[in-house]
């Protein structure tokens, strides 16, 4: 048995850039643990298997170590997957998933992702998040992830913390963000006990700190940047209980997974 697998580099417009994520289209699902197995091989942050129903799609995200409810790099991967290779012929692709119905949108070289928005609650600064950054935080949230404010851009860019300290933490990663200089605002991600020590580009993360810099800024409309070592740019517009996030895609690679007859 085989499969076609693409690895896209996500957020970005020229290969090694963004986010690489691993596609692969299905007819029909394989079992989660020949899924995971596949993850774990690829060893990208995320890889996405889709499924066609009817009109729509089924997705699935894995991380090398499990599955995850929401992916936003993977989400965009398969999209241009899907637009640009498979030849999808609508400006519009519905994905069904775990956090319900995601729609994305070709916008020329754009796309942009409909997704549930995610809001903030006010926590203490646990103490695992205050020993692993030697710069103290302003305010600290939680959500699927924490998301812990700095005072500046120059204190996202410099943070090293101690993964080791993140990895005890029991939400999914923790993100970091402040105000930008030539962004709205800037981030970084960080997710050790799921396999990604830091992410490149994490478009799941702009549910949660979109919507709290909306408001701070007072602009519905914002431009971010995540600050890792690959980078990446997005386009955020709140839109209540909503959240599209927009950005370009490249192929860097199409390959084939040979699987045993029992996969069958």
């Amino acid at each position: 048995m085989t499969l076609t697998l693409y690895q896209i580099d996500a957020f970005a417009n020229k290969l090694f850039k963004g986010n690489p994520a691993a596609i692969c289209p299905l007819d029909k699902w394989l079992p989660d643990e020949l899924m995971q197995s596949i993850a774990h091989e690829n060893n990208l942050s995320e890889t996405a298997f889709f499924v066609p129903i009817d009109s729509t799609y089924e997705i699935r995200w894995f991380t090398p170590t499990c599955e995850v409810d929401l992916c936003g790099h993977a989400t965009l991967a398969a999209a241009f997957v899907l637009f640009n290779i498979l030849e999808y012929q609508q400006d519009e692709i519905q994905f069904s998933s775990k956090s319900g119905t995601l729609t994305v949108t070709k916008n020329k070289n754009w796309l942009e992702m409909d997704f549930p928005a995610q809001l903030l609650t006010p926590c203490p600064t646990p103490k695992q998040i205050s020993e692993a950054f030697s710069i103290t935080p302003i305010a600290c949230f939680k959500s699927e992830d924490y998301v812990v404010v700095f005072k500046d851009e120059q204190s996202i860019l410099v943070a090293e913390p101690n993964l080791s300290l993140l990895n005890q933490l029991d939400l999914r990663g923790v993100i970091i963000t402040a105000q930008g200089s030539d962004f709205d605002f800037v981030i970084r991600f960080f997710a050790p006990k799921h396999g990604i020590n830091e992410d490149p580009v994490t478009g799941s993360a702009f549910t949660q700190v979109a919507p709290y810099w909306a408001k701070q800024l007072n602009k519905s409309s914002l431009v971010a940047k995540q600050l890792s070592k690959r980078g990446g740019e997005i386009r955020c517009q709140h839109l209540g209980q909503r959240v599209k996030i927009s950005g370009t895609a490249i192929k860097y690679m199409t390959g084939v997974i040979t699987l045993p007859d029992m996969a069958k």
